[in-house]
Order: C-alpha cells, then structure tokens, then sequence
C-alpha cells in the first residue's frame, strides 16, 4: 500500500483514539466544566436582570435553575447538562486530523480553541434559561414576556439544539486548521522553508 493511500487510514485512526480519549477526558470531568458553566452563565444571567435573581446549579448531569422571586414550593427546572457540552468530543477529533496534532503549536490552538468552545457553551446555557423563562413556566412566564421574546428566545435555544451544537465545532476548528498543498504538506511549513532556503 503507498504512503498516500495509507494516509486516510492513518487519518482516520487518529480521529478515533482522539475521539475515545476526549469522551473519557469528557466523561471524567464533565462534573467540575458544569460546575464552571453554570457559574459563568449565572454571573452573565445576573448581569442582565434587574434586579439579579437568578442563580443556576450543576447537580447530577443537570442545571437546576432557581430565582429568588420563584415561589419556595415551586419546582426548579432543571436542564440536560451534556446536551451543552458534549459537542467539545467533535472538536478534539476534528483537530486530530491534522498529521502532527501533538506538535506544540497545533495543542496551542487546541486550547484556544477550547476556550471559544466555552464561550459558545456558556451563552447556549444563557438562551437556554432565557428560554424556559420566556416558554416554560406557564403563567409566570405570560406574565413576563410577550410573543416576541417568547419567539426569540425558543427559536434561538432550538437552534442551537438542532443545528449549532454541531455546527460550532466545525466553525471554530475551520480558521486553525492547517492549510494544505496538493502534496499534503502545510502551506505556513513549506513557505518558511523556501524562505530560509
């Protein structure tokens, strides 16, 4: 078998090991991200009401959502945690079809693509709420919001849900990905060594 045709395979192994390692790298710390998560979209939540009442909860899989001005017997809702953040398992696999994706710099963009990542996982968990406030909780929920916001904010939580949960791993990974010539070496490598040549 040439070496060309043996790359998609090559390829291809290293997107499964990596897709394995991150699921139990997801898995193993899927409890503390929640954690983090729910942090960060309570304090932007808060930052936008008036007054702040919200305050989110990572417990067992799930974000319980509570509010100060919730009556005490009420119950609390409470949202599929993985749902968010699963989608962290398609970028590591994404970023393994690079031929060389342990050299320092490709793990720099790893990581820097990873924060994007959250970025994106934080603000779905902010429409998400905003959401189950605008739809969910009945009356209440009349009472609060009109059928704009009502739409805006199911439209743009059902959104993600269907399409941008798959989608944003592939928009972030794109601008880090490592261009490529026709022989398959990387364009950046090729042009500083004929430059230094």
């Amino acid at each position: 078998m040439s070496a060309i045709a043996s790359r998609p395979a090559a390829t291809l192994a290293r997107a499964a090991a990596a897709f394995a390692l991150s699921l139990g790298f997801w898995v193993a710390f899927a409890r503390p991200y929640e954690n983090l998560l729910a942090l960060a979209a309570e304090r932007v939540l808060r930052a936008t009401e008036s007054p702040s009442v919200t305050r989110l909860e990572a417990r067992e899989g799930e974000i319980l959502v509570d509010r100060a001005d919730f009556p005490p017997a009420a119950p609390r809702p409470g949202l599929p945690a993985a749902d968010l953040h699963f989608n962290f398992v398609l970028l590591v696999a994404l970023f393994a079809l690079d031929r060389h994706p342990l050299r320092p710099e490709r793990v720099a963009a790893l990581l820097a693509a990873a924060v994007l990542l959250f970025l994106v996982h934080v603000a779905a968990l902010v429409v998400q709420v905003r959401s189950v406030y605008a739809a969910s909780l009945g009356e209440w929920s009349s009472a609060r919001y009109g059928s704009f916001w009502r739409q805006l904010w199911t439209g743009a939580f059902h959104f993600y849900q269907i399409a941008g949960r798959f989608a944003a791993p592939f928009a972030i990974w794109w601008p880090f990905r490592t261009a490529r010539d026709e022989d398959g070496s990387p364009v950046r490598a090729r042009t500083r060594r004929r430059a230094a040549g």
